[in-house]
């Protein structure tokens, strides 16, 4: 063994030697803790209606487009007020499943594959949102 290698060796048994510190998790080392209470007997009930969903959540539009896209047909949901992003892509997720189609949420709007207003509404309506067909 090399003289840098020895000194390391020794220098670190040296140090294990000064702290000597006690293992807090070892056998009989928690006895001293035995008399703590278990824990809450019970947890009370809310009563705010934090934690309930909010079942006037606005207006949105929804809309058919084909313009641009060759013909075939898409339903547009928009105007979305006090929303972020993962909870349209959740809510995208809820309606495509529903309807059995694809799509996508795109500029702050969902964008549904076919003519599916009547599913999109039903499921908005269970959201809380207030649903509005606009354009033609």
């Amino acid at each position: 063994m090399s003289r840098r290698k020895e000194k390391a060796a020794r220098l670190k048994a040296e140090q294990e030697k000064e702290l000597k510190i006690p293992n807090p998790f070892a056998a009989g080392a928690l006895d001293a803790l035995g008399d703590l209470p278990d824990g809450p007997e019970e947890v009370p009930e809310r009563t705010s209606k934090r934690g309930q969903k909010n079942m006037k959540r606005g207006r949105v539009d929804i809309v058919r487009q084909t313009a641009h896209r060759g013909g075939k047909a898409v339903t547009v949901v928009k105007n979305f007020t006090g929303i972020g992003l993962p909870e349209k892509k959740e809510l995208a997720k809820k309606i495509q499943k529903a309807c059995g189609v694809g799509g996508t949420v795109k500029d702050g709007c969902i964008e549904i594959q076919g003519d599916k207003r009547e599913e999109a509404k039903r499921i908005l309506e269970e959201e809380g949102f207030q649903p509005v067909f606009a354009g033609g």
